[in-house]
């Protein structure tokens, strides 16, 4: 059974969160304290995150890019917030999803689901330049360097290196990472593949991803 993290400090909403999962067949669990967050989190070792940016001590978004140094683990954005910058913010951090409130329950338990089935399908190495990229881990390893993905940095990755040598629209990309476009903000596209250029050309790597205009994106 998958066990997922609830960060949330309005336990109303935590309790509605944590029956929604158990009834969907996870294992939910309820962060109750909230003044050493990160090593909570670091302790539990959860399958997924559940994590609102409006928290006490360190705010989800600080949260989330701390965690995203040391860890790939899958987190989803859940919070009161609906602004576009909340949402690219979150994506530049390295959230995998972001989905607001009051949220349809369907919607969310459909892209957990559609992680989980991503990391159940992505095959554990991949050869490309001189690079061995680990799908499970979220890993580049070129020598004895070693950079780490985000779950969408890695799925753009992954997509681009099927598709190699061919064009990808934005919309395939951004259909491949959320599965149904509605919910789709065409900047966080544009901040992970701008993350994900920036961490391949820190292992030379420079010109990998070409921009085709009005098209979409090669890789080479």
């Amino acid at each position: 059974m998958k066990k997922i993290l609830i960060v949330e400090d309005d336990k109303t909403i935590s309790n509605e969160l944590a029956n929604l999962l158990s009834s969907s067949n996870y294992e939910p669990i309820e962060l109750v304290d909230f003044s050493n967050t990160y090593e909570e989190i670091m302790s539990i070792n959860p399958d997924l995150v559940l994590l609102d940016i409006n928290l006490p001590y360190l705010n989800g978004e600080a949260l989330l890019s701390k965690i995203r140094k040391t860890s790939n683990i899958p987190i989803i954005m859940v919070t009161s917030k609906n602004t576009e910058i909340d949402e690219v913010l979150s994506m530049s951090y390295g959230a995998d999803d972001y989905i607001t409130k009051p949220y349809n329950p369907t919607i969310l338990l459909l892209r957990i689901n559609a992680i989980f089935k991503r990391l159940e399908n992505t095959s554990d190495t991949i050869e490309y330049k001189g690079l061995t990229i680990n799908m499970q881990k979220g890993l580049i390893k070129k020598d004895n360097e070693e950079i780490i993905l985000t779950k969408n940095e890695m799925i753009i990755f992954n997509y681009l290196l099927t598709h190699q040598n061919k064009i990808v629209t934005r919309d395939e990309l951004m259909t491949d990472l959320w599965n149904n476009d509605e919910y789709i903000n065409d900047n966080a596209l544009t901040v992970n593949i701008s993350r994900l250029r920036n961490k391949l050309k820190s292992i030379g790597l420079d010109d990998a991803i070409e921009t085709r205009k009005g098209i979409g994106y090669i890789l080479s």
